[in-house]
């Protein structure tokens, strides 16, 4: 099957919306895919009707259990908010460089924090999570730096970048392990023992909850950031791929 073409798009704002561009997939590739995508650093929007590999994630179609992510106007005001916040502009950059870093979509380091801690650095939770992520001290260790050890975690978790950076990387290793962006949440929820012992989405409610709160946010979030971010767009050929490692 050939590949679907590589569209060069002007400088201004690519898509109004990522819909535009699951017309543009479906127009090319067949109507009845999901549509799987990222920004990569050059500014170019990857798009498939598969997960090519661990840095595509799904942008429409059909999620866990048959949810169509982003139809919903109710994230609007949240949106709004994310964009003018001082608290979430203040660490913008953090989220840039911690994306940079561990392959991360910004993105999704911004929905994850939204529904963890409403971006408060020094919130702390009834089950001893602390943080902008709400990182357990525990799991916390696994991923710091031998520098970051150096402090104990209920002190160290309640600096941004260290929280940040912690965050990124336990998310880029649960995606990588797991192999989906919604199971990695759901180990990143539940604990990694519980999807596995469920061999998917463990049926709990708080979890599949928060799974699709992150991913309805983050699919909202994509829509305003990929055509402020891509200058070009890539749909990638039909053919069946390896599933991610």
């Amino acid at each position: 099957m050939s590949s679907c073409p590589s569209v060069r798009l002007p400088a201004a704002p690519f898509l109004l919306r990522l819909a535009a561009a699951g017309g543009l997939a479906a127009a090319c590739c067949g109507a009845q895919a999901a549509l799987w995508g990222y920004v990569d650093g050059n500014g170019v929007a990857h798009l498939a009707q598969h997960q090519v590999d661990s840095r595509y994630s799904l942008v429409l179609g059909e999620g866990p259990q048959g949810r169509v992510y982003g139809k919903t106007d109710s994230s609007t005001g949240l949106l709004t908010w994310l964009e003018i916040a001082p608290e979430v502009k203040a660490v913008q950059h953090l989220l840039r460089e911690a994306s940079r870093q561990t392959g991360v979509d910004m993105e999704l380091l911004k929905a994850v924090i939204a529904v963890e801690s409403g971006f408060n650095p020094k919130a702390v939770s009834p089950r001893g999570a602390i943080g902008l992520m709400q990182l357990m001290p525990d799991t916390a260790d696994r991923y710091a730096t031998r520098h970051e050890l150096e402090r104990p975690a209920a002190q160290r978790l309640l600096d941004a970048r260290t929280n940040i950076f912690t965050g990124a990387r336990m998310l880029a290793d649960l995606t990588q392990r797991f192999g989906s962006l919604d199971l990695a949440l759901a180990a990143w929820n539940a604990g990694e023992g519980k999807v596995r012992r469920a061999g998917g989405m463990p049926a709990i409610d708080e979890t599949v909850a928060h799974v699709h709160m992150v991913l309805e946010l983050y699919w909202a979030l994509l829509q305003r950031s990929l055509p402020r971010q891509a200058q070009e767009m890539r749909l990638e050929p039909a053919a069946s791929a390896p599933r991610p490692q």
